[in-house]
């Protein structure tokens, strides 16, 4: 597939960004450019890789890792309304907890998170790294899409004219939206969103993560964003936290 020239995305205020090779990873060189003090809190890192849209966006919360985490479903919700205004009405985006994007049930993408220092639920993270990863293109040394029915592009479900820099500077634009209204009226209206595109919502699921296994009904997030469990009459929640990387621990 022949890849035409695409402009750098124009970040938002608040945002600026960084364009590393299509070689590379934004969420690692965000995450050791943070750890390394080189970046901060409003720095986006993003990929030229002409088939794949790469993005991490670096914070600095400044509240305990414990609600920081809930960041990342923000982050889902933000990618969700970004493709949801780009993408064709018959692709059906929807979410697998925690970090699953997935376009009409397929895998098309995944969002990866990281918090600077150590796994302390009460302490505040030194910077945070939110990575976003698409599925754009498909390239032509790829399975076809019948061969990989779990998997998809863009490109394959009617996105062939949506290209990376729409994507970034739409996604972008709904993150900070989004960071807005948690900061003013906080994790409500993100659960609401993100469950509304939940793909297993109100299916038996079995979750695992943290070193421990978890099945049940998937009955929503907490207001922490674990991932709420029904099986009998208890409830158990698989924690957010536990899919979090912490390179400096």
């Amino acid at each position: 597939m022949a890849i035409m020239h695409q402009p750098d995305p124009t970040f938002p205020p608040l945002l600026k960004g960084h364009d590393i090779p299509g070689s590379g990873s934004a969420y690692d060189v965000a995450c050791a450019k943070a750890s390394a003090g080189e970046l901060g809190a409003g720095d986006v890192v993003w990929s030229r890789h002409a088939s794949r849209v790469g993005i991490a966006i670096i914070l600095e919360p400044e509240v305990p890792l414990e609600t920081a985490v809930q960041m990342l479903p923000l982050s889902m919700v933000a990618i969700g309304d970004c493709l949801g205004a780009l993408t064709p009405p018959q692709v059906g985006l929807t979410f697998t907890w925690p970090g699953e994007i997935r376009l009409n049930g397929a895998f098309g993408g995944t969002m990866k998170a990281a918090a600077g220092g150590v796994r302390d639920a009460g302490a505040v993270p030194e910077w945070m790294v939110l990575g976003l990863w698409l599925r754009h293109r498909r390239e032509d040394a790829e399975p076809e899409p019948g061969d990989v029915p779990d998997r998809t592009w863009l490109s394959e479900e009617g996105c062939t004219e949506l290209s990376r820099t729409e994507i970034i500077e739409s996604y972008t634009r709904h993150f900070l939206t989004w960071l807005n209204s948690w900061n003013e009226d906080g994790f409500k209206s993100i659960h609401a969103s993100w469950w509304f595109r939940a793909q297993e919502r109100d299916e038996e699921v079995t979750v695992e993560l943290g070193g421990q296994t978890l099945t049940g009904v998937v009955r929503g997030l907490d207001d922490n964003g674990n991932l709420l469990l029904q099986r009998d009459e208890a409830t158990k929640a698989a924690l957010l936290i536990d899919y979090f990387e912490f390179p400096e621990a």
